[in-house]
């Protein structure tokens, strides 16, 4: 029996019979396939049942087609937290659908997967090439977003209500999990419908992933920040600037960042844990620092530090069962205050969150690019008929990957050379643990 996160079999609706009226004058057949460990100290022990490396398929147009580009019916849906990129990937989908397979009915479901229950009331709406062709320049979603889980058999019945053939699903690993269960459903009832996920989390942490639309313009975004935070700290005696960014259970946003523009001096992530107190601890390594340079920028990602926040109260959850994080930037602000009020030595200490306006903002050029090519072939995938799998980045190859498999949280690696080079940006200790 095969191991579910190395199986990367992609389901399809069935034998595709239809030239396609895309000419893009190359196709990508199924057999082209990547393999997915390069490493030969680990090659023999990742096989398949068969005995041949482990490898995954590559996106790309198919010659021939699963469904008739004149009877097809898509939508598309966004959920989640808001991300830079959004719009791009459904102008590129509206865009791919409609003028290289002359697909003409496509929808937005509105407010996420709430769109698909009758009573929330949310209209559809109607996505055309002209509606559309400006919303990259535009944060956020036209589609807005929601969070939570719905009832699966009523949103598939909602798709068999509305005639969706191919449902393109746009979010982070709560809604991978939707789509994979939406999937799951569809599959029992025997329906002809595809389910293409496109993965979106500004965190960059899904699995096998390599990179997530938003992160480079968070990167872009949180480099700004450093710098005030920065001027900031110097403009004043023993200055102190304090930036909180985002980033749930992993520190990508927060390293990258630090590496990108090099004035952070502490940065702080849930994968690498640390005492406040204590020769070893925070507070007396950001003494340090500040006896020497008389300056420091900390960077802390939301997640960080959760088993400091003492709370009696038990873990509250959102609607998508995400636990609800202490806000450590207050709460580290609070403690460096209180820490060098009781030693005499004067601060100024300076705190920024700029989380939700970088969520906001219109993508970079860069994510731009990125979103186009995921929505070109998110589209190629749908018409193939090829279903319950996301498009993404792998070793620099755009690849097709099951649902199931992305949805496990990539970290930072304490023993990894991302996380050495950040240690050596910064001039942190490498452990602040007593």
């Amino acid at each position: 029996m095969k191991n579910k996160l190395y199986d990367f079999t992609i389901k399809t609706l069935g034998e595709r019979k239809i030239p396609t009226p895309h000419t893009p004058g190359y196709f990508t057949d199924d057999k082209k396939r990547i393999l997915y460990n390069v490493n030969l100290e680990n090659f023999d022990k990742l096989k398949n049942g068969d005995g041949l490396p482990l490898s995954i398929e590559v996106a790309g147009p198919r010659e021939m087609i699963y469904f008739d580009p004149a009877k097809v019916k898509a939508a598309i849906v966004t959920c989640g937290g808001l991300c830079p990129g959004i719009n791009d990937v459904i102008r590129s989908v509206v865009m791919q659908l409609h003028y290289l397979y002359g697909v003409k009915n496509i929808v937005g479901i509105r407010y996420g997967f709430q769109g698909f229950i009758p009573k929330y009331g949310h209209d559809v709406m109607e996505l055309t090439p002209e509606f559309i062709k400006d919303i990259h320049t535009l944060g956020g979603s036209i589609l807005a977003s929601s969070r939570g889980g719905q009832d699966i058999e009523a949103l598939v019945d909602s798709i068999c209500r509305m005639n969706i053939d191919i449902l393109f699903c746009i979010g982070g690993d709560g809604t991978m999990r939707g789509a994979e269960a939406i999937t799951e459903e569809i599959t029992k009832r025997n329906l002809n419908v595809s389910v293409i996920g496109i993965p979106k989390t500004i965190d960059n942490d899904l699995n096998l992933i390599d990179k997530t639309f938003g992160f480079d313009t968070a990167i872009s975004e949180t480099i700004k920040v450093i710098q005030c935070a920065h001027v900031e700290s110097k403009g004043a005696p023993m200055g102190i600037g304090l930036v909180k960014i985002m980033g749930r259970q992993s520190g990508h946003i927060a390293v990258s960042a630090a590496l990108a523009q090099n004035d952070v001096n502490f940065v702080l992530i849930p994968e690498i844990p640390f005492d406040l107190e204590g020769e070893k601890g925070f507070l007396k390594a950001l003494e340090r620092r500040l006896q020497k340079r008389r300056h420091a920028v900390i960077l802390v990602a939301e997640g960080a530090g959760q088993d400091l926040i003492t709370n009696d109260e038990l873990a509250q959850t959102d609607a998508s069962g995400n636990v609800r994080l202490k806000d450590i930037g207050i709460f580290l602000k609070n403690k460096i205050s209180e820490y060098f009020r009781k030693i005499e030595m004067e601060i100024n200490l300076k705190y920024i969150d700029p989380s939700y306006i970088i969520r906001s903002v219109p993508a970079n050029a860069c994510d731009s690019l990125y979103c186009a090519i995921l929505g070109q072939y998110a589209v190629h995938a749908g018409m193939a008929g090829k279903t319950g799998m996301v498009v993404g980045l792998y070793l620099n190859e755009y690849i097709h990957l099951p649902i199931s498999t992305v949805t496990l949280r990539k970290k930072v690696d304490p023993n990894g050379n991302m996380w050495m080079r950040a240690l050596e940006a910064t001039g942190q200790p490498p452990s602040m643990k007593n």
